[in-house]
């Protein structure tokens, strides 16, 4: 192991000298204090490295030891339900150990070496293994169930295995190799998290990631192992709309990291999640969570490493055949924090100051996303859905993060300030937002949902634009220039937005609708549409269109349980009787 000693302290980033043994990316201990660190250039004998704690104090002349490691995770029984900084250190025992103010230095292990866990194998000896194959189980938490995986790298023959109450370090099977030799198997492996997880097949997705929030799932769907982005301005509900989709979507586990955001929402996630009931299992949410907490006011430098540790996490859990959700919150002060560092090592910068090289590590990240078929002998598939909050400064999507994540991601949650001011949540803008996901999943939608899913869905979208096409005409001339029958459309997409793409995050009815009834509320509104402009053809009012009782009830259908979707029925044929009796009477 490579020692050296500091010759430059520039904030986040020393640059020590003597260490020609090293390598790019090896894990350093600096000073005497054994702060953590990670080389991210060499030249000559003179290494950088970008420290993970506050580098106050340091001054030239203090040691720094290479541990010839690459940055890595623990990966095994013990994840979910816990709480790591960027680098996987557990805040929860640190805090036991040293307080409620972390110290510098402070060497905890990610995963609890005391814990015993009850190991159940699924594999008997004699049986032949390859890397990846599931030997046996362990019940993590009551929502979990952890499968024990033979590490990457080790194939062969099991000499013994047995059922077991064992800690995370201790033996729990053996695996003879070609060559004879003997690998002992924990329930505990390592990975270097700049280095994404082997898989046996990347397959394209088929089926979305139902959230049960209607402006999503019905206008823009995001596959299942596919990749979103959530850009908008500051307070325009970001963090909430990542709050939902991780306790509503049909994700197995949830892989939720706060990358640089300010520490109150940060705060706010670790008190919340514990009290979320989830709606699955019954249980808490955190059940099937693993929250990454790296606040903004936490070292620079390990912005960027808490985005890797994420995904790293996210690929073990996928590779047991989980559907996997990584919310990262934001990208943005992740690329900051690239930004920091380059200007730091004195690289050409590129726009706004950004490294030249921002569009590759953001698509570094997004592609470890993805359905693939694991390693094993099961042929079970896994999947990342990545979700990644965008915080361009003043909502400006033109700024360099924004455009290198929109030339990655498939879908665009764009979030306008404006709609939030309004309160209507989602706050996402349904004539910025699109998906391309939709001629994917469109077979999907109409064998799983309804035959006629897709073509309301159209409907409805070119009613909302032609609503705004009519804005434009009664802000210039006034609303009287309007037909009756474009009065209708507005009065249509009036309906659509706040009874359908409107929802109530704090109703326990109205926070999730599933895809049945988000079916059935579409097929009212635009119901009520086709049969008004019927009736505006055969003579009628529009006020006695616009007035008919059984509005009232469409607009409160959103309330309707889904225990209840029979009700849909009795509203329908409401509907066709009223809009009949004014055909009848005639308005004329």
């Amino acid at each position: 192991m490579a020692q050296g000693k500091i010759v430059k302290v520039a904030g986040p980033l020393i640059v020590a000298e003597n260490m020609a043994d090293s390598r790019m990316y090896d894990v350093v201990r600096v000073s005497d204090k054994r702060l953590v660190g990670e080389i991210i250039e060499l030249r000559g004998d003179l290494a950088s490295i970008q420290v993970y704690e506050e580098t106050a104090g340091l001054k030239p002349g203090e040691p720094v030891e290479s541990t010839g490691d690459q940055l890595s995770v623990e990966l095994g029984p013990g994840l979910i339900e816990s709480i790591f900084d960027g680098i996987q250190r557990p805040l929860t025992a640190i805090r036991d150990r040293v307080g409620d103010r972390i110290k510098r230095g402070v060497e905890v292990y990610a995963l609890d070496r005391e814990r015993k866990w009850i190991f159940e194998p699924v594999k008997s000896i004699g049986d032949k293994v390859d890397s990846g194959t599931i030997i046996g189980i362990v019940q993590e938490t009551a929502s979990v169930e952890h499968k024990i995986m033979v590490p990457h790298g080790i194939s062969g023959i099991i000499k013994s295995i047995f059922a077991s109450n064992a800690t995370i370090t201790e033996t729990i099977c053996e695996i003879e190799d070609e060559k004879g030799n003997i690998h002992p198997i924990t329930m505990m492996q390592k990975w270097p998290v700049r280095r994404g997880r082997p898989y046996n097949e990347k397959i394209s997705p088929n089926n979305p990631m139902v959230t049960g929030q209607r402006v999503i799932d019905t206008f823009f769907p995001v596959a299942m192992g596919g990749v979103a982005a959530v850009p908008g301005p500051f307070g325009s509900g970001k963090t909430v709309v990542q709050h939902q989709l991780a306790k509503w979507s049909d994700a197995d586990i949830i892989v939720y990291v706060g990358c640089g955001e300010r520490g109150n929402e940060m705060t706010d996630v670790l008190r919340e999640f514990p009290r979320l009931h989830d709606p699955k299992t019954g249980e808490s949410l955190m059940r099937r969570t693993v929250l990454i907490a790296n606040t903004s006011d936490m070292p620079v430098a390990a912005r960027e490493a808490s985005i890797y540790t994420g995904i790293t996490i996210a690929e073990y859990y996928r590779d047991m055949g989980y559907k996997v959700a990584i919310m990262a919150d934001s990208t943005s002060r992740w690329a900051e924090a690239l930004r920091e560092m380059s200007g730091r090592l004195e690289e050409m910068p590129g726009e706004e100051g950004y490294p030249a090289y921002l569009s590759s590590r953001v698509a570094e990240f997004y592609e470890r996303a993805g359905m693939v078929k694991c390693l094993g002998d099961d042929g079970r598939v896994g999947a990342i859905t990545a979700i990644g909050a965008v915080s361009p400064p003043g909502g400006d999507i033109s700024e360099p993060v924004s455009q290198a994540t929109l030339r990655i991601v498939k879908v665009f949650w764009g979030l306008s300030a404006q709609l939030a001011y309004m309160r209507h949540f989602p706050a996402i803008d349904w004539l910025q937002s699109y998906s391309l996901y939709l001629d994917r999943l469109s077979d999907w939608y109409s064998n799983n949902v309804s035959p006629e899913f897709n073509d309301m869905r159209q409907k409805a979208m070119n009613i909302l634009q032609k609503e705004s096409e009519l804005e434009e005409i009664v802000r210039l001339v006034g609303i009287d220039a309007l037909s009756w029958k474009d009065r209708l459309t507005m009065e249509v997409a009036r309906m659509i937005r706040e009874d359908f793409l409107h929802q109530n995050a704090f109703d326990e009815i109205d926070t999730y609708t599933s895809l049945e009834k988000q079916a059935a509320m579409l097929r009212l509104i635009l119901l009520y549409g086709e049969k008004g402009q019927q009736a505006l053809d055969e003579g009628a009012n529009l006020s006695t269109v616009v007035d008919v009782p059984v509005r009232e009830r469409i607009g409160r259908s959103k309330y309707i349980k889904e225990e209840d979707l029979y009700k849909f029925d009795e509203i329908e044929a409401e509907l066709l009787s009223q809009v009949t009796a004014i055909d009848e009477q005639g308005g004329l």
